[in-house]
């Protein structure tokens, strides 16, 4: 199965887990945007939905803003050919308090059930979304959530180069969607 790395402001560095995954998951690509500092809603989703037109079928992992990325262009075009997406740290767009300002220009966050198997990871103690609203967020999706403890943003500034438990996470993601038929997905919270 393949996959298309999405990050969210600024891109992930060369130790993020999304670049580790990148290189160590053959056939994986990062959607590239024209500028990681001033994100621009309409060109950033307008690349995911080029990338995923060119490797239909792949499961999405985005992080951070990559996560409000994905929900938008899952709002915009429900019939794209996407297997999943693992949803990492998903940054707050309606929160004025906890997010730079060039992230609010993806408020507001869709909040439409995703049209395809998905999964939420997030930190209790994350700087850029509370716990509670990545629950909600998990809810209005209609996608499981993993609570990953207090890992903060799940990031290499948080101490996430490699990431074991997340690979665990994106395995049991893609034997879900690897199944013929997708059963009601549970929603209760895997601690």
């Amino acid at each position: 199965m393949r996959f298309l790395m999405v990050p969210g402001l600024g891109s992930s560095g060369p130790e993020h887990w999304q670049s580790l995954w990148e290189r160590s998951y053959p056939g994986t690509m990062r959607v590239e945007q024209q500028d990681w500092s001033r994100p621009n809603r309409d060109q950033w989703i307008d690349q995911l939905a080029q990338a995923v037109r060119d490797a239909p079928g792949a499961i999405l992992i985005g992080h951070s803003l990559g996560c409000a990325v994905v929900a938008h262009l899952a709002e915009q075009d429900p019939a794209l050919s996407i297997a999943g997406a693992l949803l990492v740290a998903p940054a707050d767009v309606d929160a004025e308090d906890c997010v730079a300002p060039q992230v609010r220009e993806f408020a507001p966050m869709p909040l439409d059930g995703l049209p395809f198997p998905a999964v939420v990871v997030s930190s209790t103690n994350d700087p850029y979304v509370k716990i509670e609203r990545a629950r909600f967020l998990a809810k209005a999706w209609g996608v499981r959530f993993v609570s990953a403890g207090p890992c903060r943003h799940i990031n290499v500034a948080a101490g996430f180069g490699p990431w074991p438990a997340g690979e665990k996470i994106l395995d049991e993601l893609v034997r879900e969607c690897r199944r013929p038929t997708q059963p009601n997905r549970d929603l209760v919270d895997a601690e």
